[in-house]
């Protein structure tokens, strides 16, 4: 659904069939709007990330491969940065396999951010990343398909534990503080016949995913809000927030600003 709402190719009737009723719950170009909205912030917060001295990158959930790729945004600031694409759906590994044919320093693994043990200990990622060094961790529209039943927060400590001080997590995720309620209701109907069904949750919901970090300026905030001289600009809704935050190495309040 997010590759037919970003113009791509690569989808099915059946994501389509999806995708056009949460058209019709919020519009087609607020659809535009959101998607492209997240994908301008991934791309500035990679940015903002490998500038600040960051080349290990695991991209979570990362979907089909199109513009503007995590390897391709760090690897024009870090040539050797070394990036993990992960998604549980072999399509993706298929696409991104061919797509990286070329690139030894970049691979997609299939796996599922519900076991993050499997994830962390895949062969193909140990090869890449060397957790002995500061890494970041992308969960971008991520956490919005992961259940409360599914120990969203959970996830992510198993990920913060296996990293040192100066890692980073950059995080995006839809909201309830926002959009209108019953257009929130009828995306969340929409989405009841996907793989993974959506939730949104509050403000405070999601800035406590950020436990263990420390969210660096502006903190969580509208995706068009962050950063926006790091990267192109995308459109502006109040459907989701996002935030970059990082492990300090000492007292609270050492991290980067």
């Amino acid at each position: 659904m997010y590759d037919y709402f970003l113009g791509g190719k690569d989808n099915f009737e059946i994501d389509r069939e999806a995708a056009d009723k949460v058209k019709v719950a919020v519009g087609e170009m607020m659809c535009h709007g959101i998607v492209w909205e997240n994908r301008r912030f991934l791309q500035r917060a990679v940015r903002y990330l490998a500038e600040n001295g960051i080349d290990q990158f695991i991209d979570l959930g990362t979907g089909l491969p199109t513009v503007g790729n995590v390897h391709e945004v760090a690897q024009r600031i870090v040539p050797r940065a070394r990036v993990v694409y992960v998604d549980n759906d072999p399509i993706v590994l298929a696409h991104g396999r061919a797509l990286l044919a070329t690139n030894s320093t970049t691979t997609v693994i299939t796996a599922d951010v519900r076991d993050p043990e499997a994830i962390l200990g895949h062969p193909d990622l140990r090869a890449l990343i060397d957790f002995s060094r500061p890494v970041a961790v992308l969960a971008i529209a991520l956490f919005h398909f992961v259940r409360d039943t599914e120990d969203p927060s959970g996830i992510l400590r198993a990920f913060r534990d296996r990293l040192r001080p100066g890692s980073f997590l950059a995080l995006s995720h839809l909201t309830t503080d926002g959009p209108p309620a019953d257009e929130v209701a009828q995306v969340v109907d929409a989405y009841k016949g996907a793989t993974s069904p959506i939730v949104f949750r509050p403000r405070a919901r999601i800035e406590a995913l950020f436990d263990g970090f420390e969210l660096v300026e502006p903190g969580l905030t509208r995706p068009w809000k962050w950063h926006p001289g790091f990267g192109p600009q995308g459109p502006e809704t109040e459907w989701l927030f996002a935030g970059v935050g990082e492990m300090p190495d000492g007292p609270p309040g050492a991290a980067r600003r």
